[in-house]
């Protein structure tokens, strides 16, 4: 997935073997993977983040982006799925916007299906109930913009559909939501500028990230505050709060 770090400052040519090698000379173990060997983290500044991980040291590194977002979304689990070729991770099927009094049943206005790619699985307990509530945070990285208008759009309707079956790849989602803010970062290795979108969803905004070369190759205009992007999204996020004494063994079988 070398394109979604395009959606954090890196060009497309920029050459895999050199950015494992920042991250093995400057980064640091990876908070609840595994071993360090072959789970790695590095900053890049404002809350962004290289991910790094390989299964088997002949195999070859998987790099990922990661964002800590300074929101937290709120969201009722509706399924756990662990990832067979990662105990380190598991797949969150929520509903964002779940109701304040865990006596209410009935889903708030607003509430909408979100699926995302948690990082830090062994922090769960061997079983959740359907709908215990979580605090989660998470950022979407775009797998493919489908269209991007800079005029205002006030009365935009948003949506957000999360992408199923066996040719989707698990965490991802179709959105069509209007940008509420555009913050800026530098990429401290390559000096390129990274724009985080804050997205007007029901009930907490979402940030996502866009890649600045598909945009050019698509001939589309950059984002801009009051304006829509209509795309698909891959959502990478951790556990922030509601699961009390976190679990230390991964592999297991979620409920």
């Amino acid at each position: 997935m070398d394109f979604l770090l395009e959606c954090i400052g890196f060009p497309p040519d920029y050459p895999m073997a050199d950015l494992v090698r920042h991250v093995l000379e400057r980064g640091e173990p990876a908070p609840w993977r595994g071993e360090a060997r072959d789970h790695r983290r590095l900053a890049l500044g404002g809350g962004l983040e290289l991910r790094m991980d390989r299964t088997d040291p002949s195999q070859n590194w998987n790099v990922l982006p990661y964002f800590h977002a300074a929101r937290r979304l709120r969201v009722a689990v509706d399924d756990l799925r662990p990832l067979p070729d990662s105990p380190f991770d598991v797949l969150l099927h929520s509903w964002v916007a779940p109701p304040v009094d865990p006596a209410e049943r009935r889903l708030r206005r607003g509430a909408y299906r979100l699926c995302v790619n948690l990082m830090d699985a062994r922090k769960l307990p061997a079983s959740i109930d359907y709908g215990h509530v979580l605090a989660i945070q998470t950022a979407g990285f775009a797998l493919d913009i489908a269209g991007v208008t800079a005029q205002e759009a006030a009365d935009h309707e948003p949506a957000i559909e999360p992408l199923r079956g066996d040719s989707n790849p698990g965490g991802c989602a179709d959105l069509s939501l209007r940008v509420r803010s555009v913050s800026r970062f530098i990429n401290d290795i390559t000096g390129l500028e990274i724009q985080a979108l804050e997205l007007d969803a029901p009930e907490f905004p979402l940030t996502v990230f866009v890649s600045p070369w598909e945009l050019e190759q698509r001939a589309l205009p950059a984002p801009r505050v009051g304006g829509t992007i209509q795309g698909s999204f891959l959502f990478l996020g951790s556990i922030a709060a509601g699961i009390g004494q976190p679990a230390r063994a991964a592999g297991r079988r979620f409920g």
